[in-house]
């Protein structure tokens, strides 16, 4: 069957379930991207990750756990750092994400350029490389995978008055500052674990989509949450197998088939409406 046949190599089988939970998680947090318009944050945090990935490259000899957890030091240090500039009042967001991020890319670029025949070696952090994922390294997608949802689903409520609101967390006394900035370390995570499978360039487009799609469908955090990591998963799933028979990139036909959806919901909300309307205009002509 053309459903079985990629399951039976074991580095195929590894790398749809680590696309599946990667789906999951970037569709989870991909909410509060999208509710926070936090959308250039991610996209900049992609980038960020570049020098802790190559710096772990020349250490490791290109091993890909060592990518791993450099990608997520220097993740987490640029959302420490975009949280502790926009603590400033005279610097808003967009500003601090563009300074760390700008500093860190171009850090990031003059490592690699230090490397010798660096533009193959590492053209997979750019585009994804989910048939490279080993067994360590999908063992590794599901613990921090498990981890970033424990987090999410212990401080569910603290992280969705913080998004709607701000006033309601003063009133109560929220540390409002401190689940911000643990908000942008799990971010961090799901990137650097998303890395292999849709790449930095991609990232975004993962995190964004299905969560862009959800909020079509739903305007309550919970059923958003739940409908964009379903989004997500499916999208990974389909994508792998589009991949596979197509013989094209994973990340790519992953990311080109969460578009197709969000592109799917969002005519259907569009018909929908005006649907609606239509029935509206008509239903005082039909009590005439």
């Amino acid at each position: 069957m053309l459903v079985l046949q990629p399951l039976d190599y074991p580095l195929l089988a590894r790398s749809l379930q680590a696309a599946i939970i990667v789906g999951i998680i970037s569709g989870v947090l991909g909410t509060f991207v999208v509710v926070r318009g936090m959308a250039f944050f991610g996209d900049a945090l992609a980038h960020a990750i570049l020098p802790g990935v190559a710096f772990m490259y020349q250490r490791s000899s290109g091993k890909t756990d060592g990518l791993f957890w450099g990608g997520l030091i220097a993740g987490i240090l640029s959302a420490l750092g975009i949280g502790f500039l926009t603590r400033h009042e005279k610097i808003k967001e967009d500003t601090a994400i563009g300074v760390v991020f700008s500093a860190m890319f171009a850090l990031g670029v003059a490592m690699i350029s230090r490397i010798d025949n660096y533009a193959g070696d590492l053209s997979h952090i750019l585009f994804g490389q989910i048939l490279g994922v080993s067994q360590d390294d999908l063992r590794l997608t599901f613990i921090f995978g498990l981890v970033v949802l424990a987090v999410v689903a212990l401080f569910y409520k603290e992280f969705m008055i913080i998004s709607f609101d701000p006033i309601l967390a003063r009133t109560l006394r929220l540390p409002a500052e401190a689940f911000r900035l643990l908000l942008l370390v799990l971010l961090a995570i799901t990137i650097v674990v998303s890395l292999q499978t849709v790449g930095v360039a991609l990232m975004v487009a993962l995190l964004v989509t299905p969560a862009a799609a959800a909020h079509l469908m739903s305007r309550r955090l919970l059923p958003m949450m739940m409908i964009s990591a379903v989004i997500g998963a499916a999208s990974s799933i389909i994508g792998f197998y589009v991949s596979y028979h197509a013989d094209i990139a994973t990340g790519p036909a992953i990311v080109l088939t969460a578009t197709l959806l969000f592109l799917f919901v969002f005519v259907e909300q569009q018909a929908k409406t005006l649907a609606n309307q239509t029935l509206l205009r008509l239903r005082p002509t039909s009590a005439d």
